[in-house]
């Protein structure tokens, strides 16, 4: 039932009691009502493991990783250097021959021939379905300044292209491509990137290709930012054309917007019943037809496990109603910026930041995943 204070709309926005009433839902939710915590040969968790040891890092921190699913095998991507920000941060890769993770190498740094290094952020992997593995990722001093960047690889991640720059729009600044979570391939070939901005608020927009980067058009900012500071978002397709995007907010909920058009114009920006403690999240549209979020069900403010200490798994059917059917992680700690596919055998991967000092990759089978 709405409150009765946020009933008159008059005074009130009806996006702002939307939000109003999302917010108590999401702010009243119990941790300790969430499944318990996963162990690994339990149910649909296959495998957990870190992709290289705390003992053995290639650098002090690392970050915001990414996964991608090559003929030769799994990729996965990171950004690493001291920490996030500081001008020796570069991209990190590892691949994956079907037994172990390879040795962790950098692939491209901040160095560009400037006047100065500057910080790499946010990779991307995306095989298209045909042509090389694309890796977008950003440089620059903030994410408010940062530009987009890419190489690709015809060799499934041994060796990479010269680094090149995406450009600049009108609309948005520099371009970003992918700006967290991948992209979707549609059905005419052309790679529909999720992206945002933060340099004039927090506001979401789409980069479309279709020629793997050549060229772009850009859709949006579908929201000015004001109702929602929303960000990251991950694309989920339905049947008939339908697209939902769920993103990272400032108002401690999953924020979504639906498409009716394939991605061609979006809805409002509206709350959904999941809790956000402003973390990155991310989602995938499985072979039978369900979706599944990977994300912190929990907010800033609450008691532990707040922030980014507890990191799970959701289900649903049709973007709306979501079952938390999964808990991979429950203790202090980061625990955060999850990347997760689906693999052509159908095993769902998920890679995630591990207390800032490694990557876990984690292996699910969604035919175990009792929800939706």
């Amino acid at each position: 039932m709405t409150p009765r204070h946020l009933m008159n709309s008059n005074l009130i926005p009806p996006t702002a009691v939307a939000f109003a009433v999302a917010l108590l839902q999401v702010t009243h939710a119990q941790p300790e009502r969430l499944p318990p915590l996963a162990s690994p040969g339990q149910g649909p968790y296959l495998k957990g493991e870190l992709i290289y040891p705390l003992d053995n890092k290639p650098t002090p921190q690392c970050h915001a990783s990414t996964l991608a699913e090559t003929p030769a095998g799994l990729v996965a991507a990171w950004f690493g250097g001291q920490h996030e920000k500081h001008p020796d941060v570069g991209i990190w890769l590892s691949r994956h021959d079907g037994a172990s993770w390879s040795k962790a190498t950098e692939v491209v740094n901040g160095s560009e021939g400037e006047a100065q290094n500057y910080a790499c952020w946010n990779p991307v992997l995306f095989q298209p379905r045909t042509g090389p593995l694309l890796l977008f990722y950003k440089v620059g001093p903030s994410p408010s300044t940062w530009w987009g960047m890419l190489v690709t690889s015809s060799d499934q991640g041994r060796t990479w292209s010269t680094p090149r720059k995406l450009g600049r729009h009108d609309a948005i600044g520099h371009l970003l491509g992918p700006v967290k979570n991948k992209p979707v391939q549609l059905a005419d070939g052309a790679i529909l990137c999720p992206s945002s901005t933060e340099h004039q608020g927090w506001r979401v927009h789409f980069e479309l290709t279709r020629d793997l980067g050549q060229s772009w058009q850009v859709i949006g900012p579908i929201h000015d930012g004001r109702d929602f500071g929303a960000i990251q978002p991950s694309i989920l397709t339905y049947p008939n054309g339908r697209f939902q995007i769920l993103c990272r907010s400032r108002q401690n909920v999953v924020a979504q917007s639906w498409s009716e058009d394939g991605g061609q114009t979006w809805g409002p920006m509206t709350a959904t019943v999941l809790p956000n403690p402003n973390a990155g999240t991310d989602a995938v549209t499985l072979a039978d037809g369900r979706q599944l979020l990977v994300y912190n069900h929990t907010t800033r403010s609450q008691p532990f496990p707040s922030g980014r200490n507890m990191l799970n798994v959701a289900l649903s059917r049709d973007g709306k109603d979501w079952r938390p059917v999964l808990t991979l992680e429950r203790e202090q700690g980061e625990f955060s910026y999850p990347a997760v596919i689906q693999a052509a055998d159908g095993k769902v991967h998920i890679a995630y930041t591990y207390l800032r000092q490694s990557v876990k990759h984690v292996v699910l089978a969604p035919d175990r995943l009792l929800g939706p």
